[in-house]
């Protein structure tokens, strides 16, 4: 199937989260036909443009930039380009840069167009084993132990599965706040190298 240029806009697409051949047709043909890709990190996403012959410019797009660059980027897509936003692996917004610039592309009345894929939340909550019927997504605990308690304790009492985000260097003592908030009997499963092994 020819690619056909998409229609004006910002697309939020996931990207792969460790194999690169979990990218979706439709995220590589958005990503070849974007104007400009705004990347969490260019040198990241090179990996997967070199894989794929991508050749639409990138620019950086993260936390410490995004506020300073959203009224250059509205500019654009009121001008009629086509922008695609992703980050380094997964679901752009999940835990990564974005949110004021789809709010900001939203509250303009321009078009923003989710590209579903990959999700480092969906394949580690489908292979838990855990129940999926019910689930609340939390993010990041804050780093020290009395905060991340803090954190956790409104969640003690809650039924659904809980799934967190953590970095492997905190992932230790994480673990042990969870176990004195939520009690050494709640089932707990730890997921990484989801799509990829080292």
């Amino acid at each position: 199937i020819e690619p056909v240029r998409p229609a004006s806009g910002l697309y939020i697409v996931a990207t792969p989260i460790g194999n690169l051949r979990d990218i979706t047709l439709r995220a590589l043909d958005i990503l070849a036909s974007a104007d400009v890709v705004l990347c969490e990190d260019t040198r990241h996403s090179a990996r997967l443009f070199e894989a794929y012959a991508i050749k639409s410019p990138r620019t950086p797009l993260h936390d410490h930039n995004e506020r300073a660059r959203i009224s250059e980027i509205v500019s654009r897509l009121e001008k009629g380009e086509v922008i695609a936003l992703i980050s380094d692996a997964g679901t752009p917004l999940l835990s990564d840069p974005g949110f004021p610039l789809v709010r900001a592309v939203r509250e303009a009345g321009l078009p923003v167009y989710p590209v579903p894929g990959p999700s480092a939340l969906l394949a580690a909550l489908t292979g838990a084993g855990l129940p999926t019927d019910a689930f609340s997504f939390l993010g990041f605990l804050p780093p020290k132990t009395g905060q991340r308690v803090n954190a956790l304790t409104p969640f003690a009492q809650r039924p659904e599965t809980l799934v967190f985000y953590e970095s492997p260097r905190r992932l230790g003592a994480a673990l042990e706040d969870m176990a004195k908030v939520f009690g050494a009997e709640r089932q707990a499963v730890v997921a990484l190298e989801l799509t990829k092994k080292f």
